[in-house]
């Protein structure tokens, strides 16, 4: 059963941003509520107050109220008007489909000057013979009735009749009062019986040297075939009791309708318990298999992509998380030959196409996408993503390894050999590259026997500088 609660209230007081003291409007329709209490206190600033279709019995903690304006208790338990002497600008006050019997306490609203509307149709004292005119006379406040528009004439006639109209809903209201206490006895006595038949059920007489608890659990989990049939039989009789339950003719009455409502509730935590039980556990994930393997596993159905970066030496994986989602809800783990990254408690798992170094390792978020960027370092030379190396490339990595080790050992020597003309004389060229000073000089003069014997000097020209 629902009770009037803070959290309730807030929950329905997001118009007014879940502040309840300056609350002005409140709606707890069809929350199941038995009794009316913290409202006056919590909430002094209202004006409408809806709580129809509810098990609201009385009408209590509402009078300091002195804002309201507008109160629904439709379809409600209410036997009595009573406890709104206090909502001094209350206009309109909504009781239909209840169970008001006692029509002479409609009276208690003669306070209530501003009350404009009442709706009382649907009650047992709207059957009473005179009850419009009654009402008319008592309230003389009132400007509708039932959604009717009382006239000044009806009001009229109602006042001069209203002594004899009184005499008659008091000898209605008694007889009424007497039905009353005759159902309530009934409703009590078949309550009673009703949980000493809950009791004895409880019992589970067919089942000598057994718990409840066992009988339940074999009723589920592999019963054998004589308490399967066992099973089946209480698993009908249950649908017979409902069938009956709902074929049985009730009264209207605030015990009927709280009897229906506990029936109701009671199919429902059974059908909880059931639907608990028929759950299957499931199993843990198998990340990895009993003989070492690690497996590709992506629950969280993330996107991704796995980038073998040879530049830097590395292997990037760009998983695709979720843009908001928290990084405290993400945990990382990089292993020599796999990755696995928890999402919210879902695990994404891959297996590395080769061995990487996991301290050297690193993982970011990206700001602008939400997306995760892991760097893995690979380690030079193994690869696990192949079976085996071939013998051709361990015996080309053992030569070059055997190489430098020779070079060192052996002494390399500059063989220079005079008479092989194949490289230039190192010597001429360094002394042809030495720089003079700059300056005039004076050549020596060649005479003409030395370069030509034919040669004849002309005296008329000039000697070359």
């Amino acid at each position: 059963m629902g009770r009037i609660t803070e959290d309730l209230i807030r929950r329905n007081a997001e118009h007014n941003d879940c502040v309840i003291f300056s609350l002005e409007e409140l709606s707890l329709h069809q929350q199941e509520i038995e009794r009316l209490e913290h409202i006056d206190t919590w909430c002094r600033d209202l004006k409408i107050l809806y709580l129809q279709n509810n098990l609201i019995g009385k009408i209590e903690n509402v009078g300091k109220l002195k804002k309201l304006e507008y109160l629904n208790l439709a379809l409600n338990n209410i036997e009595k008007i009573e406890n709104l002497e206090g909502c001094e600008w209350l206009t309109k006050l909504d009781l239909t489909v209840n169970f008001i019997g006692e029509l002479s306490s409609i009276k208690t609203l003669k306070h209530n000057i501003h009350l404009k509307e009442l709706f009382l149709m649907g009650n047992p004292c709207a059957d009473f013979d005179g009850y419009r005119q009654f009402v008319v006379a008592t309230l003389q406040q009132l400007k509708w009735l039932d959604g009717k528009e009382i006239e000044r004439s009806e009001r009229i006639q109602a006042l001069q009749n209203f002594p004899v109209i009184e005499q008659q809903i008091r000898e209605q209201e008694k007889a009424y009062c007497l039905k009353r206490a005759k159902d309530k006895e009934e409703a009590q006595r078949n309550l009673r019986e009703e949980e000493e038949n809950e009791a004895k059920g409880r019992s589970y007489p067919s089942f000598e040297g057994q718990s409840p608890f066992s009988v339940e659990s074999n009723c589920h989990v592999q019963a054998p075939e004589g308490q399967e049939g066992e099973c089946n039989q209480k698993k009908s009789k249950d649908s017979e009791d409902d069938l009956e339950f709902w074929n049985k003719p009730s009264l209207f009455t605030p015990e009927s309708r709280l009897e229906t409502l506990r029936h109701m509730e009671k199919q429902r935590k059974d059908q909880e318990k059931l639907s608990e039980k028929k759950k299957k556990v499931k199993p843990p994930r198998i990340l990895i298999t009993k003989d070492g393997k690690a497996l590709n596993v992506n629950d969280p159905k993330l996107d991704f992509s796995l980038k073998d970066d040879e530049k830097h030496n590395q292997i990037i994986l760009d998983l695709a998380v979720y843009r908001y989602m928290d990084t405290s809800l993400i945990d990382v783990d990089v292993q020599p030959t796999y990755v696995r990254v928890m999402v919210k408690g879902k695990p994404f798992q891959l297996v590395l196409p080769a061995e990487v170094k996991p301290d050297s390792s690193t993982a970011r978020r990206s700001q602008t996408t939400g997306h995760l960027v892991i760097c893995m370092p690979k380690v030079e030379g193994v690869i696990t993503g192949w079976q085996q190396t071939s013998k051709s490339e361990k015996s080309t990595s053992d030569s070059s390894r055997e190489r430098p080790n020779q070079r060192s050992k052996e002494i390399e020597k500059l063989e220079v050999d005079p008479s092989k003309h194949s490289f230039p004389d190192v010597a001429n060229i360094v002394q042809q590259k030495k720089h003079r000073p700059r300056r005039i000089q004076s050549e020596p003069k060649i005479t003409a026997s030395e370069e030509d014997p034919d040669f004849e000097d002309n005296p008329e020209v000039p000697p070359l500088i």
